[in-house]
């Protein structure tokens, strides 16, 4: 067991870009990932899992097809799997997403902003 603690400050002061999560734990079939988002993503879904946004810095909006969800510092909301959304930030907002190992981050939409290579920090 490694007893060394995860800062989140010092991990997001390791990336610059916008929309790239960056991986730093994992939990049985779950990884933690840290994204700094700006602007506008991209409409998809995750047919076969949920996905956990928890907001660590700044402020977030997830639209949907018929609505939308705000999120400040310390909020968090699950997207039910299989559900269209599309995270939007109108500043830079540091969030952590806790999905299961594999998750594309664009789910079932190819995009210039799907990660194909997982990055550990």
């Amino acid at each position: 067991m490694s007893s060394k603690k995860i800062n989140l400050k010092e991990k997001f002061s390791k990336f610059t870009q916008h929309w790239s999560p960056k991986i730093i734990a994992e939990m049985n079939d779950y990884q933690f990932k840290v994204v700094k988002i700006k602007g506008e993503f991209i409409w998809h879904n995750h047919t076969d899992t949920d996905e956990t946004f928890l907001v660590i810095e700044g402020e977030m909006v997830i639209k949907f097809k018929d609505n939308k969800v705000k999120l400040s510092k310390g909020e968090m909301f699950v997207v039910p799997k299989g559900v269209e959304h599309k995270p939007f930030a109108e500043k830079e907002c540091k969030i952590l997403i806790i999905e299961p190992k594999g998750v594309i981050n664009t789910g079932d939409a190819e995009s210039d902003l799907t990660v194909d290579k997982e990055t550990w920090i």
